[in-house]
């Protein structure tokens, strides 16, 4: 794993207006290249903090450095994928895809002429056909516009993917084969990936490292190690050892939400977080 750090935040903070704050004392290093995972109760601050890294908002308090500068006036390329696809309903599936081009984001254009085939071959990478590429977005199903936003990001060619709850809506059959193929983008472009989610398999089975946060404000409970190998196959979910990380990181989130009856004990006496 590459050790340069990429995302730094220190002491970072986030309120908005005269409300409690919505994060406190943010520590986190995130290497080039890694792939981490946040999980924590919700409105803990999850998604705010994405935004804050993607240059979106302005942390109250404490320093955030994206790539070397300040968040918002990095020099990475960073793209966002939401928990809904958000696709232009009158624009086809390439037209939705080359919207970043157009709009030359972050210096996203490529050299004039070679746009059709950058996001041909982006839709084909997402696991679309090229027949599906003059569809719009009435005409697929919800796991086929899930894709559509990935491949919308991923266009630019970005050096970070912000990524918060992508696959909330999707059943689990499809939602693991998505993982399964994020997995593979990853690891095809090694981009720095900080990933939402809410399902504690999912975060395990992509992540590098997950983050545990609090209850609101939002602070990182909690950093856990995942040791697998990549490329990670379907069938690592059946691993005794999967199931036991799973079994950790749920424990640490029901403490995380001020469950007291989460015991961590015969987790940690084994070997470790």
């Amino acid at each position: 794993m590459p050790d340069s750090p990429q995302i730094v935040a220190r002491q970072l903070g986030m309120s908005f207006g005269d409300a409690a704050p919505s994060l406190a004392n943010i520590d986190l290093s995130i290497s080039k290249g890694e792939f981490v995972s946040i999980v924590g109760p919700s409105g803990c601050g999850k998604s705010t903090l994405l935004r804050l890294v993607a240059g979106l908002r302005t942390a109250t308090t404490g320093k955030l450095i994206v790539d070397g500068g300040d968040a918002g006036h990095t020099r990475a390329k960073a793209a966002f994928v939401f928990q809904e696809p958000n696709l232009l309903p009158w624009r086809t599936v390439a037209g939705n895809v080359r919207l970043p081009l157009e709009l030359d984001v972050a210096g996203a254009s490529p050299r004039p002429g070679a746009v059709h085939e950058l996001v041909e071959q982006t839709i084909r990478r997402v696991g679309l056909s090229s027949g599906d590429a003059s569809k719009r977005p009435s005409e697929l199903s919800g796991g086929m516009r899930m894709r559509v936003s990935l491949a919308r990001a991923l266009v630019t060619d970005p050096e970070i993917m912000l990524l918060d709850e992508p696959f909330a809506a999707l059943d689990d059959i499809l939602r693991q084969q998505l993982n399964e193929e994020l997995q593979r983008l990853w690891w095809s472009k090694r981009w720095t990936g900080l990933f939402v989610t809410h399902n504690v398999s999912e975060a395990v089975f992509l992540s590098q490292r997950l983050l545990v946060m609090s209850r609101s404000p939002g602070t990182i409970l909690e950093t856990i190690e995942i040791p697998f190998d990549f490329p990670r196959s379907p069938e690592l979910r059946a691993d005794p050892e999967f199931a036991r990380l799973t079994g950790i990181v749920s424990a640490h989130l029901r403490r995380a939400a001020g469950i007291v009856d989460a015991d961590l004990s015969s987790a940690t006496a084994e070997g470790t977080v």
